[in-house]
């Protein structure tokens, strides 16, 4: 790239912002009749079609451009991962307040000029965030100040044409790669499920089989990472102990936590015996299977599957916010196969994590290739 002369981009392109027709005024959106994109829809890839669409009276009376094919949207607000993503478009349409467009022009092919930006989405969000207020957000001014490489059209066709092709290729393999978790986390229900069917199963209280563990570890927290429960199991806890770290508790190898908060999502996690002992929140209910009566392995993915599901929602009381501690839970019935059923089901869901283990990072090293291959054809 530093063979390439630069360009301002407000120098070279005509720029727009768009505008929110009012919602009290029907007459701006009925008839649909020009499509009008939002930015959660500029996501890095071409738009083809628009989830809402405005009157042609919204377009003459609300101070909106009409924009044409291969215009380059770029997201300017978004507190999560939208703010400073990018597309072009692929049909005539306007936009909201919170995209600001590039007309087509002669210094930059559409789609050269969207991989560049795209390069750039990290520098962008820092540009965002430097602004300081309470809502990060990109303004005309500083997207007109960039300062773009400007290779030979051809050259930039070629570039363009060559990153559509590579990244093509990386998001089937990250679609590959989502589809295998599903088939690995649908294998896990299904060793529970066919656990339940060696012919020995007896029905008990979860109160009967589990035992909660209550007390903090003390001044010993020191020692301990901090671990959570999220939806995907064990992680590092956001949050410091502060205060309250001594009522810390324990989590060691063979024990199950979960978020009393957030159970209904999915917030459980099991501690197991290659993994780090830590600490948890004393918010958080910690329990483990009585010993010769439930593995705790085995009880943990029962809690992540179908089966668990349907117990948990079924104590919730139609509260979704509603804390669901140990009382709560242990009025929940199981379906219990015997303690040698759930052994052999416990060693193959071992293999399981493991299995699962390696597509996590299979998919978090194919979910870096856009940005390396981008970082690559814009190298300096």
């Amino acid at each position: 790239m530093s063979n390439w002369p630069v360009k301002t981009l407000g120098d070279c392109a005509l720029t727009t912002s768009g505008v929110t027709p009012s919602r009290d005024d029907m007459a701006y959106w009925s008839p649909p009749e020009v499509p009008w994109v939002k930015t959660g829809e500029v996501n890095f890839a071409p738009i083809t079609k628009t989830q809402e669409f405005i009157s042609k009276m919204a377009l003459d009376h609300c101070s909106l451009s009409l924009l044409p094919l291969k215009s380059v949207l770029i997201a300017i607000t978004g507190e999560g991962i939208t703010r400073g993503r990018s597309a072009v478009l692929e049909i005539e349409a306007t936009t909201n307040q919170h995209c600001f467009a590039i007309f087509p022009n002669k210094t930059w092919d559409s789609y050269f000029l969207q991989h560049w930006l795209m390069s750039q989405y990290g520098n962008l969000r820092q540009l965002s965030s430097d602004r300081g207020g309470s809502r990060a957000a990109l303004s005309g001014a500083q997207l007109k100040a960039l300062q773009i490489p400007v290779p030979p059209l051809e050259e930039q066709r070629r570039i363009a044409a060559r990153l559509k092709a590579q990244l093509a290729e990386a998001e089937t393999a990250r679609q590959a790669a989502q589809e295998q978790a599903k088939e690995v986390a649908n294998l896990a229900d299904a060793i529970v499920i066919n656990s339940l069917r060696d012919g020995s199963t007896v029905s008990c209280c979860l109160g009967d089989v589990l035992d909660e563990i209550k007390q903090g570890i003390g001044s010993e927290w020191v020692k301990f990472p901090v671990l959570g429960a999220t939806r995907d199991g064990l992680a590092p806890a956001r949050e410091s102990p502060g205060k309250q770290a001594p009522k810390y508790k324990p989590v060691n190898s063979g024990t199950v936590f979960y978020n009393p908060m957030r159970i209904l999502i999915g917030s459980i996690a099991f501690v197991d015996d290659d993994d780090l002992v830590g600490i948890t929140s004393p918010d958080y209910v910690v329990l483990r299977g009585k010993t010769g009566v439930i593995v705790s392995r085995w009880f943990y993915f029962w809690m992540r599957s179908s089966l668990g599901v349907r117990c948990i929602h079924s104590l919730a009381r139609g509260a979704v916010r509603e804390r669901m501690l140990f009382n709560r839970l242990a009025e929940g019935t199981i379906e219990l196969p015997s303690f040698a059923a759930q052994q052999k089901a416990a060693i193959a869901l071992k293999e399981f994590k493991q299995l699962r283990h390696s597509i996590e990072l299979k998919l978090a090293e194919i979910e870096l290739l856009p940005q390396r291959l981008l970082a690559q054809a814009f190298a300096s």
